[in-house]
């Protein structure tokens, strides 16, 4: 068979497009394997980035882990799908070529590989980076959105009961920050404390339930509270503390080191940032988690195509060796 001069004719197969074609005196890559391998692990990346970034996660988590488990379903597909191609290249590559060439079959390259190397890393990157947009941005918003807004608020005759369910609070006219009875609470960080006041609130009042609350912003001994915006005189409104308990406990020890430094009492504490505008503020959160779930998709679909582009180079050298 070898001592002919006649060379076998190329067996004739349907391809996938993930294979090459290959002729006798060229070859060439695949361009739809190529098109694949560039949008399919960028839109695996959008679809996990969004959907741990935005709604469907906080309102409904179980459909939302639903998609990120159908995406690394996907994923892998494309690892049967690759291993499988390797595993019919080392079987029957030797004959898709000319006879005597069985060297290049075996050093065939294949697209498969590739997505599904890059499709792992879309969906890990994408539900990571997503649930820190959703824990960082979106998650306030949508805490506080669904909590109430309550205008006209006294603090030295409201008590914090009365307000358990409030996201959003304009205190009346004139309240203001009690600088001269912050305090703070050390623990790695300095959690800093100062209770709301009435304008007309000059000596203790029987109970302080709002505080406004920073972390770093003072020095944890004194009273130098310096959080938000303490020097606004326009502020007199708090956005309520979302993030998780931990936080929220070593206010609530800050607020008993300033009982027990002031003499004061605190029954139900809630605890504000301290700021002018806070629905701008809420709506700000939502700005800054689409703002960084476009970044993240621009970036990814320029790291794929970087990804792509230095595949094409390496399997085009190995394919012409």
């Amino acid at each position: 068979m070898y001592g002919s001069s006649r060379t076998a004719a190329p067996i004739t197969q349907k391809q996938s497009p993930f294979a090459k074609t290959y002729t006798m005196q060229k070859k060439q890559l695949n361009s739809a394997a190529i098109c694949i391998s560039l949008f399919i692990p960028s839109a695996l990346f959008t679809a996990m980035y969004w959907i741990m970034s935005f709604s469907p996660h906080y309102s409904m988590p179980l459909l939302c882990y639903i998609v990120v488990l159908a995406g690394l379903c996907c994923v892998a597909m494309t690892a049967y799908l690759a291993f499988d191609a390797v595993r019919k290249n080392q079987e029957t590559g030797v004959v898709q070529f000319v006879v005597g060439n069985e060297s290049a079959a075996h050093r065939e390259p294949t697209w498969l590989i590739f997505l599904f190397a890059t499709c792992l890393q879309a969906w890990f990157m994408g539900v990571v980076l997503g649930e820190m947009n959703y824990a960082n941005h979106t998650q306030p918003y949508y805490e506080v959105s669904n909590l109430e807004t309550y205008p006209s608020v006294d603090p030295s005759t409201m008590r914090g009961q009365q307000l358990m369910d409030a996201g959003r609070v304009m205190f009346t006219p004139g309240s203001r920050l009690d600088l001269t009875r912050s305090r703070g609470y050390k623990n790695l960080e300095n959690y800093c404390v100062a209770p709301i006041v009435s304008a007309h609130d000059t000596r203790p009042v029987p109970t302080y339930d709002f505080w406004a609350v920073g972390v770093n912003c003072c020095s944890g001994s004194e009273a130098d509270f310096h959080c938000g915006e303490f020097n606004n005189p326009r502020a007199s409104a708090g956005l309520r503390l979302m993030q998780g308990d931990d936080q929220r406990a070593f206010y609530k020890l800050a607020v008993q080191q300033a009982e027990a430094a002031y003499n004061i009492k605190t029954e139900h504490p809630l605890f504000f940032h301290w700021m002018q505008d806070p629905i701008a503020e809420v709506n700000e959160y939502m700005d800054e988690g689409f703002k960084y779930f476009f970044f993240g998709v621009s970036v990814h679909f320029v790291f794929q195509f970087f990804l792509v582009f230095a595949a094409c180079i390496v399997f085009a050298k190995i394919s012409s060796t």
